[in-house]
């Protein structure tokens, strides 16, 4: 099976937030590394229970008697650098926390190296009792000397990785009914017992397994969307427990034998943006906007970067030979043609486009708007080319009653979100009421934590196609509140989200 495809999207994961802009060692938000697919020692994790030792993933898959798993775990192994600096008179090295040398100052930093743990299933096995299959990573030390241009010794650099060990389990149970499914459990188990206790995060990570993720390939089998299963396995896939990781479908679209783990949470079927020349190692951050700003670096932040690691040398060089057309193409793509059929004059259309281009699209939370895709450089998709004052083109406006399509409030008289209302809690609620946030009661969404509680405005009342009622809303403590009633930047609640003050 080529899993080439799948390992561009694997790796991407690996190195997320690797190294972060401004891609120095001294930058404070290169200080705090390490966040993703951390397995701490279970030492630490007694010292500290929000960390953990374990990460497990859960999914259906439709098998035969002959489905085999592939199960490849891939992590990065943290590899201490250190400094020590020559000392002519005792011509001996003493530990340095920068060396400063003409290609630039070398200072401590925590590299990584690459691991990939590869562990072979045969699904009907597993399905009388569990597998387990422990497997230990080597530690290893190696020097660097490093030199004056003269030839002089200038001092060394001292790499160091911590042995590990760990342990992965592969179970699987029936799903009842005739679909010949089963649900599928694969945990990995940092089982690393270091030399020393450690007493905080930083002396644990050298023993810790970094952005674990897993890629599960499946012979004669078939795995089941965990974002949009069928109905039949609607009920399994809920049931499925997931300790972080998430499980989507990878490789091309359409195909279903190849899931990916991972700690953060992608769509079925990621992809990088062609237009991307290179990892930035942020892919929360849009392309274009960080590598101008990498460009804007000093000659000096630069030269520090370089020297700071090669991944971040690599990011540096990349951007200072980068042309005109390149960067142009970080500005957006067009993903999609659509064609809007002119209401008056059967037959003439115009096609509309969507910028898109982002390496991976983030799910709508309650404070963004519809989930269009997102474009670096690109405030929102374009919609429908010729709107309002593009009667040449028979393209209906935006408040032509008669040809308005369906979706737009002038084509019924009877919708005004000016003037509509919904009744909350024996409240009626209209544009101006005062209302509190409970966001949850339909959904789980990381960004309720920042919303409940808090008071809000009702800018309108919306229905949408199926005729339910969403109230937009403004946050009465937002400074830019003025900004985003005129600008319509609301967020959206249902009416059980909501109680009237």
């Amino acid at each position: 099976m080529n899993l080439d495809a799948v390992r561009d999207i694997a790796d991407t994961v690996l190195y997320e937030g690797y190294v972060l802009y401004p891609y120095r060692a001294s930058a404070q938000k290169n200080r705090s590394r390490w966040q993703f697919g951390v397995l701490m020692p279970p030492d630490y994790v007694a010292v500290d229970p929000s960390e953990s030792a374990l990460t497990q993933t859960e999914c259906v898959l439709e098998h035969t008697d002959r489905t085999t798993l592939q199960v490849i775990v891939r992590l990065l192994q943290v590899q201490q650098r250190s400094v020590q600096r020559w000392n002519e008179g005792r011509q001996d090295y003493e530990p340095a926390d920068v060396l400063d040398l003409p290609d630039g100052p070398v200072s401590a930093w925590d590299e990584a190296v690459e691991r990939e743990v590869t562990v072979d299933v045969d699904l009907a096995a597993v399905l009388d009792a569990p597998a387990a299959h422990d497997f230990h990573l080597d530690g290893g030390e190696e020097t660097q000397l490093l030199h004056q241009p003269d030839g002089v010794p200038a001092g060394r650099l001292l790499r160091r990785r911590v042995p590990l060990a760990g342990r992965v389990t592969v179970a699987a149970s029936a799903i009842p009914g005739p679909w010949h499914a089963v649900r599928l459990r694969v945990g990995v188990l940092n089982r690393t017992v270091p030399s020393e206790p450690p007493v905080d995060r930083g002396s644990a990570l050298p023993a810790a397994l970094v952005a674990t993720h897993l890629v599960i390939a499946a012979s004669e089998g078939r795995f089941v969307s965990s974002i949009d299963p069928p109905e039949w396995a609607r009920a399994a896939v809920q049931e499925c427990v997931n300790v972080g990781a998430w499980p989507v479908l990878a490789g091309p679209a359409g195909g279903s034998d190849v899931m990916l783990a991972a700690p953060i949470i992608l769509y079925d079927h990621p992809e990088l943006a062609p237009e991307s020349p290179g990892a930035l190692y942020d892919s929360t951050e849009i392309d274009e906007i960080l590598t101008l700003r990498t460009l804007a670096l000093s000659d000096e932040e630069k030269r520090e970067a370089r020297a700071t690691d090669p991944r971040a040398a690599a990011v540096i060089d990349r951007t200072d030979a980068m042309d005109a057309q390149t960067l142009d193409r970080l500005h957006g793509a067009i993903r999609y043609l659509r064609t809007v059929t002119d209401a008056a004059v059967p037959g003439s259309a115009v096609s509309g486009s969507a910028v898109s281009g982002s390496v991976a699209a983030e799910s709508a939370g309650p404070g963004s708007a519809a989930p269009e895709s997102t474009a670096p450089g690109s405030a929102a998709a374009a919609g429908p080319v010729g709107t309002a004052g593009s009667a040449a083109a028979g393209i209906p406006g935006r408040g032509d009653g008669e040809n308005a399509p369906w979706w737009d409030p002038a084509s019924d008289a009877s919708v005004d979100p000016e003037t509509d209302t919904v009744m909350v809690g024996g409240t009626r609620l209209a544009k101006g009421s005062q209302v509190r946030l409970r966001p949850g009661a339909r959904r789980s969404d990381a960004q309720d934590m920042f919303l409940a509680g808090r008071a809000a405005e009702v800018a309108a009342v919306l229905l949408d196609v199926d005729d339910n009622p969403y109230l937009a809303v403004v946050l009465r403590d937002d400074p830019a509140a003025d900004l985003a009633l005129a600008h319509g930047r609301y967020l959206y609640f249902s009416p059980d989200e909501v109680e009237p003050v």
